[in-house]
């Protein structure tokens, strides 16, 4: 369902009231939707608020929208046992008292302070031993935000709620461990907002609103007052700290797991590593460019009062809607390729990989376990396995896993109970996250944490910290890691985090570069200037080809056999000619006559296929007939790298097929370039005459790897015209 479908195109103004009889008014006001992130953009540099953006779409799982404000009324942040609300606003001062009333009936709460504009307070430790099923029932932070939720929940709302940033160390009020590493005084584990004005965008119904909401309790009301909070803008250009990476450092983290994996310690462990860039963009230009290059399901950009946090995360941590609670693991990553067709070579290798299958393995079977404890017997299934989803720079295989709640459990049980995710963390988690602590050289802090939104309808929605940019005094942080198991080769794991990171550095710096697996420049126009007139065989694939010559600047007039021949008798003038494919025999065209005219003329001359098959013959070679027709078959060539023509290329690479006949004698003046793994002639050039051919097909999608076949147009022209 949309989640916007319970909304009009016109105005619309509601009234509720909550479980806790506060009366909450809605309205709704219609915007432009071209427009709408651009206002929160406009200020989310300078002032607190929070923007979720799903550029990404998979059926069933991930459609596109966007949701966000700025000027929250309250404020909720958490540092291990402690916690302030903070009122941002007049309108906030006057919802802590409600707060403070709720808070002060909560048995997980003690040492509670209220001022005009903040409540503090600390969580009650306990000594009492929870058996596993009640862990996520003990007292924390979200005992907190369930007696928030309960003061404003009503089941009809799914935006009103608590929206931010959930930090990796909260894992630790769950499962107490030894800490190596000191913590930064103004660390936060929590920072969630409550707005009292947001922004949805529905993108695939091109529509926008704007949210607006009054409180009114106890004869009082927020109606009329300011909505603004204060304005702090962002440090840029800060100094890096002196941590360079260094190469193989990575790599030798994984080796050094490899060993607690030989000793049976973990199964698989998700080490990162940090790379720091000066940031001279405000966040908000960096969030702009981050989609542009990395659309994703979770995207986000969050101003945590001077700190921010900008990510494509690709992956769902925990989604709730009524009782159904879902996750995607994501393990099982290969680089893009630079084109759809090495993409799906890419996706073939990814699949057919038993460590990627193993480590998505055992991340959904940790995941079904922390489903198993909150929801109920055999609800817990695999809907989805070794989905491929494709992103800028990366293909993942992605499992999708669903579960229903018990009756005494609610969004924030399955929240904890999968704190934090097997996919950043390892398995067996426990013993996955001490090695981390102990191995890593600083605390994660807000990486492998989640951000997302818990609505006070008891609904949640919430994505992994990972592919994200921390950006705090004008220093982007990036970090990132991979999944590492006994299998995994250490340096291939450090290249991984590598690709992960190219997008997000890409973001920092402005390099907008797609994110597509990179290749060696490729300069096009060696036909400049040229005319060609390719001679057409009634082919398939003959403007295709006639496409790819264009792109090297050359004018390419295209005419069916009789009437190029006619051309070549006439006045008009080429360059060259091109022989196109075609099917049956060279006779069948009079390749003979429009070869000799061609010979006549002095022009160079490229045959493709039959055109192959054609000069063959012409100059007294013989054909024959395969044993198996090649129709769209794809085959490895391996080429005479000493020709011009392979120029750029490698010595060996894949082809596109499309024949019955080959050359089965080729003639003493041609010289044969090129071979197939069948040991079949893929193309000659005549030793003296600009003449050339291949037996193959350059315009095929089958020869799209490296760009093979528009770099063998290019060389030809080049090789043939020089």
């Amino acid at each position: 369902m949309s989640i916007l479908s319970a909304f009009s195109a016109a105005p619309k103004k509601e009234r509720y009231t909550t479980q806790e009889g506060i009366v909450i008014t809605r309205h709704s006001e219609p915007i432009e939707a071209a427009s709408a992130k651009a206002m929160i953009l406009h200020e989310i540099d300078c002032r607190k608020g929070a923007l979720f953006s799903s550029g990404y779409e998979f059926p069933g799982r991930y459609s596109r929208w966007d949701i966000g404000f700025v000027n929250p009324a309250l404020q909720l942040k958490a540092d291990q046992s402690s916690f302030a609300i903070s009122a941002e606003n007049a309108r906030g001062a006057l919802l802590l008292e409600l707060i403070h009333r709720k808070l002060s009936s909560c048995p997980a709460v003690e040492n509670l302070r209220y001022m005009t504009s903040e409540i503090t307070g600390t969580i009650r430790s306990s000594d009492h031993v929870l058996n596993e099923e009640e862990r996520t029932t003990q007292a924390s932070i979200f005992s907190v935000i369930r007696a928030i939720r309960d003061l404003f929940q009503a089941p009809n709302d799914s935006f009103l709620g608590l929206y931010g940033a959930f930090g990796y160390d909260l894992v630790f009020q769950f499962e107490p461990m030894p800490l190596k590493h000191q913590r930064a005084d103004n660390q936060s584990d929590v920072i969630l907002y409550l707005p009292d004005e947001i922004i949805v965008v529905d993108h695939s119904k091109g529509a926008a609103y704007q949210l607006s909401y009054e409180f009114t309790f106890n004869g009082q009301s927020t109606d009329g007052l300011e909505r603004s909070g204060a304005c702090r803008e962002p440090k840029l250009n800060g100094q890096v700290p002196d941590e360079p990476y260094t190469p193989g450092k990575y790599a030798a983290l994984v080796e050094e797991a490899r060993k607690s994996f030989k000793a049976g310690d973990m199964f698989e462990v998700v080490p990162t590593h940090t790379l720091y860039e000066t940031c001279s963009s405000p966040p908000s230009a960096v969030f702009s460019r981050l989609e542009r290059i990395n659309p994703s399901p979770y995207g986000f950009i969050i101003n945590l009062d001077g700190e921010y946090l900008v990510g494509s995360s690709p992956e769902m941590y925990v989604r709730v809607e009524g009782s159904r609670v879902e996750t995607s693991p994501i393990s099982g990553t290969i680089k893009r390729g630079h084109n759809a067709i090495e993409d799906a070579d890419q996706i073939r290798e990814l699949l057919n990989s038993l460590k990627d299958e193993s480590e998505l393995t055992m991340c959904t079977d940790v995941d079904r376990n922390d489903k198993s404890r909150i929801c109920e017997p055999g609800t817990v299934n695999v809907i989805g396995r070794r989905q491929i989803e494709m992103y800028s720079h990366l293909i993942h295989t992605v499992d999708h896993v669903e579960g229903q709640l018990r009756p005494q459990y609610d969004a924030l049980d399955a929240f904890m109970t999968h704190m934090w995710a097997v996919t950043i963390t390892g398995a067996p988690k426990r013993a996955a996250i001490q090695w981390i602590e102990e191995h890593e050289t600083s605390p994660r802090h807000w990486y492998g944490g989640a951000v997302g939104y818990f609505s006070f309808d008891g609904n949640l929605n919430t994505g992994l910290t990972l592919r994200t940019i921390h950006i705090r005094n004008g220093v982007a942080e990036i970090r990132v890691g991979a999944t590492c198991l006994y299998d995994s080769v250490p340096a291939d794991e450090e290249q991984e985090t590598l690709t992960k990171a190219a997008a997000l550095v890409g973001a920092v710096r402005g390099t907008e570069r797609a994110g597509r697996g990179e290749s060696a420049s490729l300069q096009l126009g060696a036909g400049r200037g040229k005319r060609i007139l390719l001679v057409d065989h009634e082919d398939s694939f003959v403007h295709t080809l006639a496409n790819y010559m264009k792109q090297t600047g050359a004018e390419v007039v295209t005419m069916r056999a009789p009437y190029a021949r006619e051309a070549l008798q006439g006045d008009a003038e080429y360059d060259m000619v091109v022989l196109s494919p075609g099917p049956g025999r060279p006779s069948q065209f009079d390749l003979n006559g429009t070869i000799g005219l061609c010979m006549e003329k002095g022009l160079a001359v490229f045959g493709v296929c039959l055109g192959l098959q054609g000069i063959v013959e012409f100059f007294g070679g013989k054909l024959n007939v395969l044993d198996y027709p090649q129709h769209g078959k794809i085959s490895l060539v391996k080429a005479d790298v000493e020709s011009a023509m392979w120029a750029g290329m490698a010595a060996e690479f894949h082809v596109g097929r499309y024949h019955s006949l080959y050359a089965e004698e080729v003639p003493a003046c041609l010289s044969v370039t090129a071979t197939s793994e069948d040991g079949i002639v893929m193309a000659v050039e005549h030793k003296t005459l600009p003449v050339a051919a291949v037996q193959f097909h350059p315009e095929s999608i089958a020869t799209l790897r490296g760009d093979a076949g528009i770099r063998i147009i290019e060389n030809v022209i080049s090789l043939l015209l020089k």
